[in-house]
């Protein structure tokens, strides 16, 4: 097995090892370099046609690409600590805070990264007005994070979950990309301390 992985500030692969990491999984792995342009090379993207990173190769050379796709095989071959949840409602309540997550925070933050951030320039197709047109959605569904976090410890309930690495990744690389999270979020602020402060966030 062979993680193909690339440092921060990717969020994605960070996901990948920060639930490595909580479940205490060793992945031999290799450095995929973004600023290189290593994963659009014509070996990666024979293992990985959308030429992005993470990607996990198995040992009977099955590529598994995409990073919750990734954490869902770990998942299955390593139970636990379970980070998807065990009981029906649990497994919903995750996969829905996951999918938040994904559609409300993830989406803004990207298109600031990419029609803004200096590192993007060289991109085809930036519209810079657009970029700038999502901060304020940052914000907005940084807010919304915040109210549901005001009355739980962790995102989808009582227990760290595959969610909070979600959203912890997401938040983090919006502050690499000059997106602070507003001052009266002081929910999401406390949530994000405790999960920092865990262990495998240094993944």
């Amino acid at each position: 097995m062979l993680f193909y992985d690339s440092p921060n500030p990717a969020p994605n692969p960070r996901r990948v090892r920060i639930f490595a990491a909580e479940k205490g999984i060793e992945l031999p792995s290799r450095e995929v370099s973004i600023p290189k342009r290593e994963q659009k090379a014509p070996e990666f993207l024979a293992k990985n046609p959308r030429g992005q990173t993470p990607a996990l190769e198995l040992d009977d050379g099955t590529v598994i690409a995409e990073s919750v796709a990734i954490m869902r095989y770990l998942e299955a071959e390593h139970p636990e600590p379970p980070l998807f949840g065990t009981s029906a409602k649990d497994i919903a309540e995750i996969e829905m805070w996951s999918r938040r997550v994904e559609m409300i925070l993830m989406p803004p933050v990207g298109a600031v990264w990419v029609h803004t951030h200096p590192f993007t320039a060289a991109l085809p197709g930036r519209n810079a007005e657009w970029g700038e047109a999502n901060r304020p959605r940052v914000a907005e569904a940084m807010r919304f994070f915040d109210q549901s976090l005001a009355d739980r410890e962790y995102l989808a309930g009582d227990a760290f979950s595959a969610a909070d690495i979600l959203l912890l990744t997401t938040v983090d690389f919006a502050g690499f990309v000059g997106l602070e999270m507003p001052e009266e979020c002081e929910a999401l602020a406390a949530w994000h301390d405790r999960v920092s402060a865990r262990p495998s966030a240094s993944a």
